[in-house]
């Protein structure tokens, strides 16, 4: 057996993101190379089984298999695959040595490499999205409505090019990513729910299960049914790759949305901003040269392994391409799939772990709402006074927006000093007139949007009232 300390490894899953133990764990049964070993064995258990069921041997020979498959180690497939050059057969060979001589030929009968290879990973990717990912996921949405809903009449300044805009609320400006993550959650549901198996032999045409069986398309739909699988319309040696290639696309699309948001919730906890903020350990350190730093670090890393993580989806588009029934061009690429899944899993965890702690400086959001408050008025004036018919009503703000900035004056006041203006101002409505006042009365639907959002987005995922 090969022993290793961790820190000897090379990938960085396999020390610095191995440290968390529950994490590891959940991901390791799933997607490490012991587990695919295990459940490319369970699609030879389910192969034996059908053919049990066919009447093609006795029950017994599936007793046998069934044991001999909870005895594989990976050490000893490797060791075997030394010799034979071709992963798979070292498994049968492993397998085959495990039984009795009358049920070693059934071992493997029918099948070719990639009904078990492909069939193994569809499965694996399959259940570590419904156990794992998927949960963490739904976990972290519930933890963006609760804040939303929470922070939906906390005013906030709007920001449109790094710029100060309109103003809206925080749970206005986080509802936006309840919204797209609800929706990359469903599309990552029905990607999993879509991925297929085969069990149709080397070119795909059933010419192994053919010898035994009328139709052989019902026995591979059995096969992959004992495993929770359906095949696709049609197989070469390989499952068609567009089933994966959507998959792929759903996991890394929504880590996009993660780390736009952290990018937004980056940039809001600058010095100069300081509107939110991650909870500190006690003994943590921002700098190793100026002790007051606290750097937004679990922001940053998520946006970090996003960058090195969704530029892999190129491979799996490249991946969609092998010619005729199929090559081996895949071969290297296709055995870090798993990475995306784990990218994407740590970084919602960590989301999870910080938002969990999310922290709000209200005083300094009601600052930087009042920097430019003589200013963020300008659109409503200018909107309310086209209404009533001023034909130049925009380049006549414009102008006033100059003037405020150099005065220090309101545009609101210095428009109601203008008598150019007055006749427009008297048709001005009670709320109108209110709102040019107070810019923390213009933030027209924020609140209600919020509400509705997260609503609708609790029924969508069948979540439950969360309030």
């Amino acid at each position: 057996m090969i022993s290793r300390d961790i820190f000897s490894n090379l990938s960085p899953f396999d020390h610095r993101y191995s440290l968390r133990e529950n994490e590891y764990d959940k991901l390791e049964k799933f997607l490490s190379e012991k587990a695919k070993i295990k459940y490319q064995a369970r699609v030879e258990v389910a192969l034996i089984k059908v053919l049990v069921d066919r009447g093609i041997c006795p029950n017994h020979y599936l007793k046998e298999v069934e044991y001999a498959v909870a005895e594989l180690t990976s050490e000893e497939i490797y060791c075997e695959e030394k010799k034979t050059r071709h992963n798979i057969r070292a498994l049968v060979n492993v397998i085959q040595r495990k039984v009795s001589p009358e049920v070693k030929p059934f071992v493997h009968l029918t099948a070719t490499s990639f009904d078990i290879v492909d069939t193994a990973n569809m499965l694996r990717f399959k259940k570590v999205t419904e156990e794992v990912v998927l949960p963490e996921l739904i976990e972290f949405e519930k933890k963006l409505m609760q804040i939303s809903l929470a922070e939906k009449k906390t005013i906030q300044i709007g920001r449109t090019h790094g710029q100060h805009a309109v103003p809206i609320t925080l749970g206005f400006a986080l509802a936006e990513y309840v919204s797209r993550l609800g929706g990359r959650i469903l599309a990552v549901k029905e990607a999993t729910n879509q991925l297929r198996g085969k069990f149709s032999g080397a070119v795909g045409a059933y010419n192994a299960s053919s010898l035994f069986f009328s139709n052989p398309a019902d026995f591979e739909k059995e096969v992959l049914a004992e495993l929770g699988l359906s095949p696709a319309t049609h197989s070469t040696q390989i499952v068609e790759p567009e089933f994966l290639t959507d998959f792929m696309h759903s996991l890394v699309s929504t880590f996009s949305v993660l780390a736009s948001l952290s990018d937004d919730m980056r940039h809001l906890q600058r010095t100069e901003i300081a509107e939110v903020g991650e909870y500190f350990e006690e003994g943590q350190v921002g700098s190793s040269t100026m002790p007051h730093k606290r750097n937004p670090i679990n922001y940053e890393n998520v946006k970090s392994l996003w960058k090195a993580i969704m530029p892999r989806m190129t491979t799996v588009y490249l991946d969609q391409l092998s010619e005729h029934q199929r090559d081996l061009t895949n071969s290297a690429s296709a055995r870090f799939l798993p990475d995306i899944i784990i990218g994407l899993y740590l970084s919602t965890s960590r989301l999870n772990r910080v938002f969990a702690k999310f922290a709000v400086n209200h005083q300094q959001i009601e600052k930087n709402l009042n920097i430019n408050k003589n200013l963020i008025l300008a659109e409503p004036l200018y909107i309310l006074l086209a209404s009533y018919g001023h034909p130049a009503a925009h380049e006549t703000v414009r102008k006033l927006t100059l003037q405020a900035e150099k005065t220090g004056k309101s545009v609101q006041s210095l428009a109601e000093n203008d008598d150019k203006l007055n006749c427009y101002f008297d048709k001005f409505t009670k709320k109108q007139r209110a709102i040019l006042r107070e810019p923390g009365k213009y933030i027209g639907q924020a609140v209600e949007r919020t509400e509705d959002v997260v609503v609708s987005w609790q029924e969508k995922l069948n979540l439950g009232r969360i309030k």
